[in-house]
C-alpha cells in the first residue's frame, strides 16, 4: 500500500521511498523527496504562480525522461493549475504554490522548468535567462569567462545578474527585469549573445549549429521565448548523480579553475542555504528589476 502522507493538512501519497533512483550514488527516491522538502523555503518563490513544465525520469535518470507540460492524470483537486496560451490553444498546466503540492510533484520524480513569466500575465517577461551550454573540451570554467562577461554587460545597462549551476555542464545567468514583452526580451538577450560572440569569438557562439559547438560556449538566448522553460533554481537533474541547479556567488564564479568546483550534489545545498541565504532572492525585489526597453 503507499503510504499516505499528512503535509500541512493534505494528504499526499509517497511511493516507492526506497527505490534507487541515482545508481551511481545509490540516491534514493526518499531521499529526493527530503531533499525538496528540505529546500522548500528556497525553492517554492521560485516556483510560485509560475506554470511548470516537469521532465520526469520515474526510473532514475537511465530509464525514460519526457516532458509532461498538461496537468498529470491523478492530480489532486488542491492542486493549483493554470490555463495557459499555446500556439495550438489553451492549456492546463500545475502551479507549485505550497509545500504539499511540492511534495506531491516531487513524488513524480521530474525535474522542475518554469518560463520567464507568470500565469497572471502570460508572455509579459519579469525574468531574462541565458544558459551557457560548453562544447567539449569547452567546460563550466570557459562558461565562468562568459558569464562574467554578460554580467558586466547587463550591468552597463542597470541590470543586476545572478547565477547558477545548471545542474549539469554550463551556468545560467538570470536577471529580474519588468515593462517587457517575451519577444521584446528574447530580441535583447540575442543582441547580447551577438556582441560576446564578437568580443570573445574564439569562445562565444551565439548559434546553436552543432558543427561549431566545440570548444566554445553556445549563449541560448532562445529560452527567453514565451513558449520555453528553464530549469527551476534549485531543482535536481537527471544526471548520473544527485546534481542541483544550485546558485552560486560572483566570487565562486571568479574563482572557478576546476569544473568540480560548480558541481553540488543534493547533500551540498541544504548547507550553502545556511551559509549563504537563497542566492536568487533579489530576483523577487521589484526596486532592483531592470529594463531593457
Amino acid at each position: 500500500m503507499t503510504p499516505i502522507t499528512e503535509v500541512e493538512g493534505r494528504r499526499v501519497a509517497l511511493s516507492n521511498l526506497e527505490k534507487v533512483l541515482y545508481p551511481a550514488t545509490g540516491f534514493t527516491k526518499g531521499e529526493v523527496l527530503h531533499y525538496y522538502a528540505t529546500v522548500a523555503e528556497a525553492l517554492l518563490p521560485h516556483l510560485r504562480d509560475r506554470p511548470v513544465s516537469f521532465l520526469r525520469y520515474p526510473d532514475g535518470p537511465d530509464g525514460q525522461v519526457f516532458f509532461t507540460k498538461n496537468v498529470p492524470p491523478g492530480t489532486p483537486d488542491w492542486v493549483t493549475t493554470a490555463e495557459v496560451p499555446r500556439s495550438e490553444g489553451p492549456a492546463r498546466m500545475v502551479l507549485v504554490q505550497d509545500l504539499p503540492s511540492l511534495m506531491w510533484a516531487a513524488n513524480l520524480v521530474a525535474e522542475f522548468h518554469t518560463h520567464q513569466w507568470v500565469a497572471q500575465q502570460p508572455g509579459l517577461a519579469d525574468r531574462i535567462v541565458f544558459d551557457l551550454d560548453p562544447g567539449s573540451p569547452a567546460t563550466v570554467v570557459h562558461c565562468c569567462e562568459v558569464a562574467l562577461w554578460l554580467r558586466d554587460r547587463l550591468a552597463a545597462d542597470g541590470i543586476e545578474a545572478h547565477v547558477k549551476t545548471s545542474g549539469s555542464k554550463g551556468l545560467h545567468l538570470l536577471a529580474a527585469v519588468r515593462g517587457a514583452s517575451s519577444d521584446r526580451v528574447s530580441e535583447y538577450a540575442k543582441e547580447l549573445a551577438v556582441e560576446a560572440e564578437k568580443a570573445m569569438p574564439r569562445l562565444v557562439l551565439h548559434r546553436m549549429t552543432r558543427s561549431l559547438r566545440p570548444g566554445k560556449v553556445f549563449v541560448d538566448w532562445s529560452q527567453n521565448a514565451a513558449r520555453k522553460t528553464t530549469a527551476t533554481p534549485y531543482t535536481l537533474r537527471a544526471r548520473a548523480e544527485p546534481l542541483v541547479s544550485a546558485p552560486v556567488t560572483w566570487e565562486e564564479v571568479e574563482a572557478c579553475g576546476d569544473p568540480a568546483q560548480l558541481a553540488f550534489l543534493a547533500r551540498d545545498v541544504p548547507p550553502r542555504l545556511q551559509d549563504y541565504g537563497d542566492l536568487m532572492a533579489p530576483l523577487f525585489d521589484a526596486d532592483r528589476a531592470g529594463s531593457v526597453t
